[in-house]
């Protein structure tokens, strides 16, 4: 089944529908290139399947790859009562090339998992030998402006301007993220690991800041918030400031 269908079978969240977009648009490449519908895909830091099962439900070969059980067992049981099959192994990221075979995926998952691995340039060097040439990985890592905006926002200005000095951006040592990076910073890992680093995407730009009441107590208004934030994906101001920020690299 071709990616073009994961709208239709998949309505994306909110949160999500700007990561789709971009996912449904580097599948369908793909397939075209290959002649392949059925690609296989690896998610490393996978948890509990919100990626890994919709494309297995479009009928890809999936695997996750995990270090916590428990997340392993979730998804497969979330795999289970949706019918479908998903490969589930437990392992860090920077182990990818000692459980997988290399070049054999066409696309790999790599959100919210550069900012907590020790090393995140061993992290995408083991995901570009997991591909074959074409091949693609998606990233989504946190954002320290929009993290500065959080805090300043709560009430924690000091803790704002910490995040904006630090270099890992951290707003202190009870931050709970290892590292957040910019646009810029994104870039530089990917070319540095060999990939062709595609446009940066804002994810989460409005979504983290309109009341939750506005979206469900109005009919429309999720689809209109998705539309919002679908065109604040590549402003050039608005993207920078998105909660986390999502781009390809092509090998």
């Amino acid at each position: 089944m071709r990616a073009e269908s994961i709208t239709k079978q998949a309505t994306p969240a909110v949160r999500t529908a700007v990561v789709w977009d971009a996912l449904r648009a580097v599948l369908a490449a793909r397939a075209r290139e290959t002649g392949r519908e059925r690609l296989d895909i690896v998610d490393a830091g996978g948890g509990t399947g919100g990626f890994a099962v919709p494309l297995a439900e479009l009928g890809h070969a999936v695997t996750v790859v995990d270090p916590s059980p428990d997340s392993l067992f979730a998804l497969e049981r979330r795999a289970a009562e949706r019918g479908v099959g998903v490969r589930a192994m437990q392992g860090d990221a920077a182990d990818l090339g000692e459980l997988l075979p290399r070049d054999g995926a066409d696309l790999v998952l790599c959100h919210s998992v550069l900012e907590y691995v020790e090393d995140p340039i061993s992290a995408l060097t083991a995901v570009a030998g997991l591909l074959r040439t074409g091949g693609a990985v998606s990233v989504l890592a946190a954002n320290p402006v929009a993290s500065a905006i959080h805090r300043a926002l709560a009430g924690h200005f000091d803790e704002a301007r910490a995040v904006l000095e630090d270099p890992q951006g951290r707003w202190g040592d009870r931050d709970p993220t290892p590292r957040r990076f910019t646009a810029q910073t994104l870039a530089e890992l990917l070319s540095a690991t060999g990939f062709q680093v595609g446009e940066v995407h804002g994810v989460r730009v409005f979504a983290d800041l309109v009341p939750s009441r506005l979206v469900d107590g109005e009919p429309g208004a999720a689809e209109a918030l998705v539309a919002l934030e679908q065109a604040a994906a590549t402003h050039p101001v608005l993207r920078d400031i998105a909660t986390q920020l999502h781009v390809l690299g092509h090998k």
